[in-house]
């Protein structure tokens, strides 16, 4: 058995003029696919269709000079006026001063376009970057035949669980893989095991799609031991003549809660059904905590605040201080003969993010059992409780951090690139706190090596020693794991290790000249900048090896090491 992760306006006619695009003011000549794309992308937001145009489908924005930035800039600005894209989040930058990043979606008609939108980073005086994806030929009636509370029932009665008042669907228009377009209803259930986006046809009721969107894997200070047996202080608080895990030192509400086996519970309060109060938080009567796996989850939660706000200036997952809801023992280790497959797989050998999860819909984590003492995978590895593991926390919680920034849809290459981030950060953390080296507690590039051992369930160092695939032209194409999420993280994953350590990608036989370890933190920062402000939700692996050279190029220069070596590091793995 594999753990495969641990974790308005009406809409007018268009005003802007195809001369009006800059060309003149540059020597380059813009290619004439821009000029194309901001005629369709225009006629898409105003409603019409030329014939030449009908069908054009997904435009990729991904400038790679001065006049393609220009034009793509004028056609974001056109889009806006025109509310075919709207700004939905305006961040400062924490990395460089002065510099600004807009979030936009695109619309239809006042339909959001699921996958679809465009980040726009800017300085003082002009437009920097611009990355996205648009789509064209989009011509609907975007008036549901059904209600959103039909919309709801539909997709209720296929994930046979209920939703709470909170959970009402998104009207959305979706982009099929065939060309064609939906009008649906969007919302997550979790249930069976799995949480799950599922999109009702607004029209018909039926379910046009669905996938899965568990990124899997995982003030009085006491103290603990740890699931490694290792000493550790928690920030905990007194209450009614005990001790409860919420934390009141940092910033944002640290809570982790208890559920003690009530896999019931657990689902209500996942779907909104029900909330939970202070007497599930995990407790200790004298303050020296002997619960390992609360202990850990409630203190690496802490951890993982303090590496985005001490490396990034991030301040916790949605950079606003929103608590951090951390859930342990969702079910008993003793009842997991008796388990059903999915239970297993979802809340014993694994660890999860729920976006959108519990009554406020801001996201939850979920932790793992693990197996009884004794009781080995198939593989001959033993799976441990999943709050144990530093790096576990730290890519769960990133899963977090992108839901509130690029939002990368989990699916295909944007889907993979959500899971190796999560992995980069998840590594980067027990860099920052732990001394390099092999073994428990040691910085590493495996993942969840220190509760699924031995030799955890991914390595960025050599993934394809776990299976996974080290160089683009060995991706996974099919249809399994949501098209590859965790298989095709391997990809940026390796380009990541490349750019620190450098070394030679075994598929390609290319070397790479890496910044060293001293020097990490700059390729830390490089890619949080662009997963965190320059990509949008419909991704590819292109488009992250651009965003992240210029995110090189804006922190430290054009020609620097790290430039070079976050170049270097994608052509090594075949990502061009």
């Amino acid at each position: 058995m594999r753990v495969t992760d641990v974790s308005g306006r009406s809409n007018r006619q268009a005003r802007l003029r195809i001369d009006a695009v800059p060309v003149q003011e540059d020597p380059v000549n813009v290619p004439r696919w821009w000029l194309a794309a901001i005629v369709v992308a225009l006629a898409a937001a105003s409603g019409r269709h030329p014939a030449a145009q009908a069908g054009v489908g997904a435009i990729t924005i991904a400038p790679a000079s001065i006049a393609e930035l220009r034009a793509a800039d004028a056609l974001v600005d056109a889009l806006v006026r025109d509310e075919g894209l709207r700004l939905v989040k305006e961040r400062g930058d924490t990395l460089i001063q002065g510099r600004r990043h807009e979030r936009f979606r695109q619309y239809y008609k006042g339909v959001p376009v699921f996958g679809a939108g465009v980040a726009r980073q800017l300085d003082a005086a002009q437009t920097i970057s611009i990355f996205g994806k648009i789509y064209a030929g989009i011509d609907m009636d975007p008036a549901p035949r059904l209600s959103r509370e039909e919309g709801q029932a539909a997709i209720v009665e296929a994930a046979g669980a209920p939703l709470g008042v909170s959970h009402l669907p998104e009207l959305v228009i979706l982009p099929t893989d065939t060309g064609s377009y939906v009008l649906a209803y969007k919302a997550t259930v979790f249930a069976r095991g799995d949480l799950t986006t599922y999109f009702a046809d607004a029209r018909s009721g039926g379910i046009v799609l669905r996938f899965s969107e568990l990124k899997r894997q995982t003030a009085v200070v006491g103290r603990g031991k740890g699931v490694l047996n290792d000493d550790k202080k928690l920030s905990v608080s007194s209450l009614g003549g005990t001790f409860v895990a919420m934390d009141r030192l940092r910033p944002p509400d640290l809570r982790t809660y208890d559920l003690r086996g009530n896999l019931s519970r657990t689902e209500s309060f996942l779907n909104g059904v029900i909330a939970l109060g202070t007497s599930d938080l995990a407790t200790d009567s004298d303050n020296n905590w002997t619960d390992v796996a609360n202990v850990d989850g409630h203190v690496h939660a802490g951890y993982v605040y303090d590496y985005y706000f001490k490396r990034f200036g991030r301040r916790g997952i949605d950079d606003l201080n929103a608590p951090v809801v951390s859930l342990i023992h969702p079910v008993r280790r003793q009842d997991i003969f008796s388990a059903d497959p999915d239970v297993i797989g979802t809340f014993y050998l694994n660890a999860f993010w729920c976006g959108g999860c519990g009554p406020d819909g801001k996201g939850v984590m979920v932790y793992g059992e693990g197996l009884p003492p004794g009781v080995l995978l198939t593989t001959g590895q033993y799976v441990d409780y999943f709050s144990g593991g530093l790096d576990v926390v730290g890519h769960e919680l990133t899963h977090g951090v992108t839901e509130h920034s690029s939002n990368l849809v989990y699916r295909g290459e944007s889907g993979a690139l959500n899971e190796a981030f999560s992995d980069m950060i998840g590594a980067s953390v027990e860099f920052f706190f732990q001394p390099t080296g092999a073994g428990p507690l040691k910085a590493d590039y495996l993942l969840g090596e220190d509760i699924i051992t031995p030799g955890g369930i991914r390595s960025m160092a050599d993934p394809a020693s776990h299976g996974d695939p080290d160089h683009f032209s060995k991706r996974y194409t099919g249809t399994e794991d949501n098209g590859g999420v965790h298989i095709n993280s391997g990809i940026p994953n390796h380009a990541f290790y490349l750019a620190i350590e450098g070394g030679v990608n075994r598929t390609s036989g290319l070397a790479v000249r890496g910044v060293g370890a001293p020097n990490r933190d700059q390729i830390e920062k490089v890619f949080y900048r662009a997963f965190v402000f320059l990509l949008q939700e419909g991704a590819t692996f292109s488009m992250a090896r651009a965003a992240t050279i210029e995110s090189a190029r804006d922190l430290y220069g054009s020609g620097s090491a790290a430039e070079r070596a976050v170049t270097e590091a994608w052509t090594a793995v075949g990502v061009n």
